[in-house]
């Protein structure tokens, strides 16, 4: 009867989470993309989480995989969201300079007149708006 309990607990609290959903309003800013991608790293490794504690000899006694899960995908989906919204390494914008981590990205170029490409890394050092 107490594993019954704890299962349905389990799937009413899953439902709740895909269907209670409140809209999040925010500004296009590096705010929402570190916070959209820790929310989706969170839900993602939390799922990953249970689906390892699915495959555990007596699962009900690893629930705490879930947590870990969960909280392994908020950290790493923060610092994605943070590399990505870091365009360059200093920025000037409205007379202030601010410092981030330079984004890097893959560029395919040609090197000579055979039609041969090249993988070239680039990143932006400085970027301002005039």
């Amino acid at each position: 009867m107490k594993r019954f309990k704890r299962m349905v607990s389990m799937v009413l609290v899953a439902m709740l989470l895909t269907v209670l959903t409140a809209p999040c309003y925010a500004a296009e800013s590096a705010f929402k993309e570190v916070f959209q991608n820790a929310v989706y790293g969170g839900l993602t490794g939390a799922l990953v989480g249970a689906a390892v504690m699915a495959f555990t000899h007596k699962p009900g006694d690893h629930l705490d995989y879930i947590g870990y899960g969960g909280a392994i995908g908020v950290l790493a989906g923060a610092a994605i969201g943070t590399v990505k919204s870091a365009k360059s390494l200093a920025e000037l914008e409205h007379g202030k300079v601010q410092f981030a981590i330079p984004t890097i990205f893959p560029d395919f170029r040609d090197t000579n007149s055979k039609g041969q490409t090249a993988l070239v890394f680039k990143a932006e050092l400085f970027r301002g708006r005039f």
